[in-house]
């Protein structure tokens, strides 16, 4: 059985910093996702980092966020820095397996300003 399991999030100053935590088991995922969305919009992809390290991010948050691998083979993290307001969303991870993508239950960040 596949799981998605997300931590951290919470409330932060512009200009602040936090970092989210996600860990997926149940299957061989070549690639893990951050995610975010605000109600009522599209889900907008954050950051993807591959079986091999490769990254890729938004344009939005590009020099500002870095995806990384964990302890655990399928542990990743999204430090943040320099939250701006619009950064505020709920963040989702996907662990994309065969044909389905799995997700997390999603955290909310809140960038006050």
């Amino acid at each position: 059985q596949v799981q998605v399991v997300e931590s951290g999030g919470g409330l932060v100053q512009a200009g602040g910093s936090l970092r989210l935590s996600c860990t997926a088991s149940g299957g061989i995922f070549s690639i893990m996702c951050w995610y975010r969305q605000t109600p009522g919009k599209q889900r907008e992809l954050v950051a993807a980092i591959s079986s091999r390290d490769s990254t890729n991010y938004a344009d939005s948050v590009k020099g500002r966020f870095t995806i990384s691998r964990g302890n655990g083979k399928y542990t990743i993290h999204l430090q943040m820095s320099r939250l701006k307001a619009e950064d505020t969303d709920i963040y989702y991870c996907s662990a994309p397996l065969g044909s389905r993508e799995y997700w997390g239950q999603g955290t909310q960040v809140t960038v006050s300003s």
